[in-house]
């Protein structure tokens, strides 16, 4: 899941970046109102963390454009100016959650979970598939009630997997989905991950499946299944 935080205070998005990381997002920063809009258009995100009161554009500005681009993005509001005025002209320009600063991190962490579950499309907090479960609060994964040993970004992939079972995804979809701006990760890369991963879930009975030229899903292993009938 990637996210952007559109915040011109570089201490709270130092922050806020920082703790993300560690509950395994891809976070990308800007620091001004007119960057969040070019990013926007550029580049696809899970969710949008936007400061109101941004320089060269005022963030209720920026949310204005992505939602006349009938964008679907997520967006969760963060302001000093805590103001029923400006939560409503928020919420009706299409604003999905608002936070007055000074605010709670964990509360922040458990709002970004909602909205990038609403985003991918998830209502539970507990991806399952076959024998394999995925914790989304505490991303993690097991088969039967025994923990898989995944390392950050075989965990990352497996709840993109999770979240999109039975859909293809490239691995230019994968670079865009797991890294930050200035990472190199290469889409032979995504392949080398995703294989790791395939060989350490198959014993839950899920299967990773290549086509070639589109890229890879999660599916079910129908032999596996037919062999059982």
């Amino acid at each position: 899941m990637r996210i952007l935080i559109a915040e011109d205070d570089s201490i709270l998005a130092d922050g806020l970046s920082r703790s993300l990381r560690y509950d395994g997002y891809a976070v990308d920063v800007v620091n001004d109102g007119s960057s969040a809009d070019s990013a926007l258009q550029l580049q696809s995100f899970d969710l949008l963390i936007l400061d109101l009161d941004l320089p060269r554009m005022h963030g209720l500005a920026v949310l204005r454009l992505l939602r006349q681009r009938h964008a679907p993005l997520p967006v969760l509001i963060l302001t000093a100016a805590d103001t029923v005025e400006q939560r409503v002209m928020g919420l009706d320009l299409g604003a999905d959650d608002y936070m007055a600063k000074p605010f709670s991190l964990s509360e922040l962490e458990a709002r970004v979970r909602a909205l990038t579950r609403r985003s991918a499309g998830v209502s539970t907090t507990v991806l399952t598939y076959k024998r394999l479960s995925f914790d989304l609060n505490g991303r993690i994964a097991r088969i039967d009630d025994q923990p898989l040993e995944l390392s950050a970004r075989e965990t990352s992939l497996l709840e993109i997997f999770l979240s999109r079972c039975g859909r293809m995804i490239s691995k230019n979809q994968f670079v865009d989905l797991l890294c930050e701006w200035g990472e190199e990760v290469t889409p032979n890369a995504i392949e080398v991950y995703i294989h790791r991963l395939r060989k350490k879930i198959e014993p839950s009975g899920a299967k990773i499946v290549t086509v070639r030229g589109l890229g890879y899903c999660l599916e079910p292993d129908k032999t596996d299944d037919s062999a059982a009938a």
